[in-house]
């Protein structure tokens, strides 16, 4: 889908119905407009609704732009099209209606509402234990067991002093630990100023999963003291990398792979390859705009195809 030059359009994605708004609006401060964030979101497409399937969508957005003032939003908003596919949450007796991005329909839909960040869990509905969940049948994320994660993600917070070089010093070391385990880790930025890592894990209880990645946590903060901590503590993070171990938990949420970020630039949380990683200078940002990341993929396809591969998933380890 090309996007018109005009300012407001009606329009079909795949047969789906949209009214655009404010489509030469900038909402970056290099002039890139909503026309530029919905054109994103169709064209990344292909590779990035594999990685949403299935997970309950928490949106970020700005209606005045990534500088301006911005809310998280988990239910739906009014006027949703009856085409979105949802999903019912109770967390903590508060039920939430979620969103599930099954098309590029859902994509253009959200970006229109400037949802520029899209972040999501890391359990998806079809790993549930039990019945398959429904819009009208909740998911209880309290309930024992109910709730099952099918990635491990270890999110690693820079503090001041830390630069992007350091920060893939210490990717490396979490990867290495974590092949050491037996779990096959995959990287990305965060699209912000960390990395993340990914293991891809067979479908095991949140809670389990939340109490072996703090024992990670723990055990880098044990192993290497002068890199890591695992306290969320200001003054314990100059000059270390916080391990975000709680980025596990049901309720919590990560920036999805090729989400866009709320920089000065339209910069997305894009997924690496390791030998890029290791090649990273300490003058390096390893930073990527929506642009570098649509010809990343035109070029490499999608560096996380495997990490959707269920043979590559492995039983949780005792990581402590």
């Amino acid at each position: 889908m090309s996007m018109p030059e005009a300012n407001s359009v009606t329009t079909q994605v795949e047969g789906r119905p949209l009214g655009l708004t404010n489509l030469d609006k900038p909402l970056f401060a290099t002039g890139f407009t909503k026309a530029e964030v919905i054109d994103y979101y169709v064209r990344i497409a292909p590779v990035m609704l594999a990685h949403l399937e299935g997970r309950c969508i928490t949106r970020r957005r700005f209606p005045e732009g990534a500088d301006g003032d911005s809310f998280y939003e988990k239910n739906l908003p009014g006027a949703t099209p009856e085409w979105v596919v949802r999903q019912r949450v109770d967390a903590s007796s508060v039920p939430i209606d979620y969103p599930l991005a099954d098309s590029p329909a859902t994509l253009v839909w959200l970006a229109n509402l400037a949802a520029l960040e899209l972040h999501t869990p890391q359990w998806r509905i079809d790993t549930l234990t039990g019945a398959c969940a429904s819009a009208d049948a909740p998911i209880s994320l309290e309930a024992p067991d109910l709730v099952r994660s099918d990635r491990l993600v270890v999110d690693l917070d820079p503090g001041p002093g830390i630069t992007m070089a350091g920060s893939c010093r210490a990717a490396m070391l979490v990867a290495t630990e974590l092949a050491g385990l037996g779990l096959i880790p995959f990287v990305k930025t965060s699209g912000n100023k960390g990395l993340q890592v990914f293991a891809p894990i067979e479908p095991t209880a949140w809670q389990l999963v939340v109490e072996q990645a703090r024992a990670f946590a723990q055990r880098l903060a044990s192993q290497y003291p002068e890199i890591f901590v695992a306290v969320m503590a200001k003054e314990r993070r100059a000059e270390r990398i916080f391990v975000d171990y709680l980025q596990n938990q049901a309720a919590r949420n990560t920036i999805a792979p090729y989400s866009l970020r709320a920089r000065p630039f339209e910069s997305v949380s894009t997924p690496l390859s390791w030998d890029e990683v290791a090649a990273v200078g300490e003058r390096d940002t390893l930073s990527f705009t929506a642009g570098q990341v649509l010809q990343r993929v035109e070029e490499h396809g999608d560096l996380w195809h495997e990490l959707l591969d269920p043979a590559c998933a492995a039983p949780l380890p005792t990581l402590g």
